[in-house]
């Protein structure tokens, strides 16, 4: 099996058996809950039940995205996990504001809590938690979509672990308050964790410019024998690993397999050094010539 499909297998098993944890941690946060009169720990069930969710969408938009291209989708499907991504941080977003909301009236009308409840189901999700976070923790580096799904899962880690805290501090010193004020601060943290990745979906559904150094590429084009000029730059990502870049080439007036020479040896540079998986160049002798890297007089598309 090779390594790519071997990593899509995994990743399907890992998005299964979180989802199946986060079910679990959700009705256990429920009731304790419910019992414990605690609102850390029934928001903390809310946030799980819209990660368990969130979860599934992921897993759904990276099945989709290992489709092939097709006629419509000459570019295939990656972009369908960018998406997701974008969902499920928003989806965070709104959460905590809705749990910061329902902290501050409960700061204003303070209730009864059970801190040893609180305190025994806070572990339990901790467990769970940290272990959904573990398995995901991997394949978060390079995707978007995982690192949405996985961003959900950390900020439910230290959800528990603060309510343990509160559980704590309720039990032994009747400090009800520290409740909705843990409430408050991971929620903070997770919109704080999530504005990164909402930036860079919609810059990636945006087709900005990756982040690359546009100097040292026109040099080193530039320092490619045959090349004279490069302008009419254009790049952009497909997903956060896929980047797509076109330019148009002044040469000599050659021979295509000689111009082809002369490709072979820009995309080298492009693919090797940048990183940069599809290149597309249009050769040409004196159009645009005069022309910059970037073009930003007129409407280029």
């Amino acid at each position: 099996m090779h390594e790519h499909e071997h990593n899509n297998e995994l990743s399907g098993k890992r998005f299964f058996e979180v989802t199946v944890l986060n079910a679990v941690i959700t009705i256990v946060e429920f009731l304790g809950g419910i019992f414990s009169g605690s609102l850390s720990l029934l928001s903390d069930a809310i946030h799980n039940l819209g990660d368990s969710l969130s979860i599934v969408f992921s897993y759904g938009a990276h099945v989709i995205s290992q489709r092939k291209q097709t006629k419509t989708n000459t570019y295939g499907f990656k972009r369908a996990q960018i998406i997701s991504a974008l969902f499920n941080s928003i989806f965070l977003v709104i959460i905590s504001i809705f749990l910061i909301v329902e902290a501050i009236d409960r700061i204003q009308h303070p209730e009864k809590v059970d801190g040893v409840i609180m305190l025994i189901v806070a572990v339990v999700g901790t467990l769970a938690n940290v272990l959904s976070t573990m398995l995901l923790s991997k394949g978060a580096k390079n995707n978007l979509n995982m690192k949405a799904t996985y961003l959900h899962l950390l900020s439910d880690a230290l959800s528990s672990m603060g309510i343990i805290v509160g559980a704590i501090l309720i039990t032994f010193f009747g400090w009800t308050i520290i409740d909705p004020i843990i409430t408050i601060v991971v929620a903070i943290y997770i919109m704080w964790e999530s504005w990164p990745v909402i930036r860079k979906s919609v810059g990636i559904l945006m087709e900005c410019a990756p982040n690359l150094d546009y100097d040292s590429i026109h040099q080193d084009l530039l320092a490619i024998d045959g090349v004279k000029c490069v302008h009419h730059v254009h790049a952009l990502m497909v997903d956060e690993n896929s980047i797509v870049f076109s330019a148009h080439v002044n040469m000599e007036d050659l021979r295509l397999s000689d111009v082809q020479v002369i490709y072979d040896k820009i995309n080298h540079v492009l693919k090797t050094k940048y990183g940069i998986d599809h290149v597309t160049i249009q050769p040409e002798t004196v159009r645009g010539e005069t022309e910059d890297f970037f073009y930003d007089k007129d409407k280029d598309i």
